[in-house]
């Protein structure tokens, strides 16, 4: 039987899946996935144990960053179907004991919103100053040096009000100014819409985004610019973003959403970070009356995961009791996949490992679609590519597509049962090959393991909400303990491909816990841990 938290608390040990619903399943025929779709495979979900969904976003929009820019936040966008299709999905995931998080786009909307249609038309309308516009400087340039996440200054000139407005993404992105109170409430009245309709919380995407610095100071220039993929291609971390991003006034607007939803009972928080001082910033987002969980980009980035790499980022966000709580993820639709990433294409039991650990660490754990499957990044030729990012800096980098191409239902159609027509994406022979059916039907698949060990963890009370503390190993082991007033639990993971043995006397564990699936056995005072193998002991506290 699997251990029911208290209903406020549901969040805590989360296992979230994240839908990008253009890419789960096509019930209408016209190639992108609806929300009809995520209905009818509801069942496969609720398979894997977990616990929520977060589906990307699904309201009206133009499409300009595929729901990442919102023409109408009360409306389904036609596309994905109707607010009856929501409410049904709603009620479907409900009888299945899952919760459903919705992707709220809240820093910016679309060009097409009738907020910025108003806005844009003069200074003197109702909506004057509901979104960011400034002057341009003496000689008619930009008012100050911030840049775009997505290439360019962050100033877009309009010619209707002889202003710049701010765009901290692409041009048809206009950011909403959070120093009007105005905007505020119609933010709060959005998300207030949408949970008396029933949704269990809301993902906040780029949510350090929401205010600016009102006197428009410049940012300094960074001293060190981070390395990677993710980085070199792009001037914009060429800056510190201390003027743009992250501002103190975005956390007291957080309090008022957090207050909204605490009106409700049992709704969650979960907020996008993704700024230079992680560690600060998500202490400080996920304080009291603030998220109640949030992610940053320390693994979804990485190209290695070391056991010293999750103790370093574990013990920097901290799990004391009133510490935040963070969301663990490897995968989600704005990186390149794990499986890819870390160059474990040929052997996944790597990353269905160092998945498990992640679920087992104090936090929530975000389980991308596709990563269940073992899928691999999919390469795409240029004249595939769709996503704004991608074809602003291609080749120096190939965009977020990679990771959003159509689930494999089946392994034996193009699309992989996705859809009966050309999807919006293809899907690439490596998907087929790792498709839900087949592996269904493999007891050591990817997607059998998963399930096993989640379902298993489910039934652990100390992996959901107890408490955590490391112990010495060496090597490639990661060990740690999560406790809770009437037990604890030892864990440990080898995160290498050979063998690992660990001395660790029967005394300091307890007895063994089976059914699991990752093999670790005790002989004696050793723990002997296969390659990509896990052990877990109970013992009292």
């Amino acid at each position: 039987m699997a251990f029911e938290p208290a209903p406020d608390d549901w969040w805590k040990g989360a296992v979230i899946y994240q839908i990008y619903p253009r890419s789960y399943l096509d019930t209408t025929g016209n190639g992108i996935g609806d929300l009809r779709g995520i209905a009818e495979k509801l069942d496969h979900v609720a398979s894997l144990g977990v616990d929520a969904i977060w589906i990307s976003p699904f309201v009206k929009s133009p499409m300009k960053d595929f729901g990442y820019d919102v023409a109408d936040y009360l409306a389904v966008d036609p596309l994905f179907g109707d607010l009856q299709d929501f409410r049904d999905l709603l009620e479907r995931a409900h009888d299945r004991g899952l919760r459903v998080i919705m992707d709220q786009v809240l820093s910016h909307t679309s060009d097409q919103h009738a907020w910025f249609l108003e806005s844009r038309e003069g200074r003197a309308n109702a909506k004057a100053d509901w979104y960011v516009w400034a002057d341009p400087k003496p000689d008619g340039g930009p008012p100050n040096n911030w840049l775009s996440v997505f290439g360019g200054s962050s100033w877009q000139w309009e010619p209707r009000r002889s202003q710049y407005y701010l765009h901290n993404f692409l041009r048809e992105q206009p950011d909403l100014n959070y120093h009007c109170p105005a905007v505020q409430q119609a933010v709060l009245d959005t998300c207030r819409f949408w949970l008396d309709m029933g949704v269990d919380g809301f993902r906040l995407d780029v949510c350090t985004f929401y205010a600016h610095d009102a006197e428009l100071r410049d940012n300094p220039p960074n001293p060190d610019i981070p390395e990677g993929e993710a980085f070199e291609f792009n001037p914009y971390s060429r800056q510190l973003h201390i003027h743009d991003i992250v501002r103190p006034e975005t956390v007291t607007f957080l309090e008022r959403l957090r207050a909204l939803c605490d009106g409700y009972g049992g709704r969650a928080l979960l907020g996008e970070l993704n700024q230079s001082e992680a560690v600060r910033v998500h202490r400080e987002y996920t304080a009291v009356k603030r998220l109640q969980l949030a992610y940053g980009y320390w693994l979804l980035g990485a190209h290695h995961v070391s056991p010293g790499v999750l103790r370093e980022v574990a013990r920097d966000l901290g799990h004391d009791e009133d510490a935040g709580w963070p969301a663990w993820a490897l995968d989600n639709h704005d990186f390149t996949r794990a499986i890819t990433r870390l160059g474990a294409e040929e052997t996944p039991d790597a990353v269905t490992v160092l998945m498990a650990a992640l679920a087992c660490l104090r936090g929530a754990f975000c389980l991308y679609q596709g990563a269940e499957l073992g899928l691999p990044q999919a390469e795409l030729p240029q004249d595939r590519v769709v996503d704004p990012y991608g074809r602003e800096f291609w080749p120096a980098y190939k965009g977020r597509d990679g990771a959003r191409t159509p689930m494999p239902w089946t392994g034996d159609a193009p699309s992989g049962g996705f859809s009966q027509v050309e999807p919006w994406l293809p899907v690439p022979q490596a998907h087929l090959e790792r498709s839900v059916a087949g592996q269904d039907a493999l007891p050591g698949s990817t997607l059998n393991r998963l399930r096993r060990f989640l379902r298993w963890r489910g039934e652990q009370p100390a992996l959901r909400q107890g408490g955590m503390e490391f112990f010495e190993t060496s090597g490639e082991i990661l060990g740690f303990r999560r406790i809770l007033a009437d037990g604890a639990l030892t864990c440990a993971f080898n995160l290498s491909d050979a063998e690992q043995v660990l001395d660790l006397p029967a005394a300091e564990t307890g007895p063994e816990i089976t059914g699991h699936g990752f093999g670790g056995i005790r002989r004696g005072d050793e723990i002997h841990l296969p390659a990509w193998g896990a052990f877990f002991a109970r013992a009292a506290p």
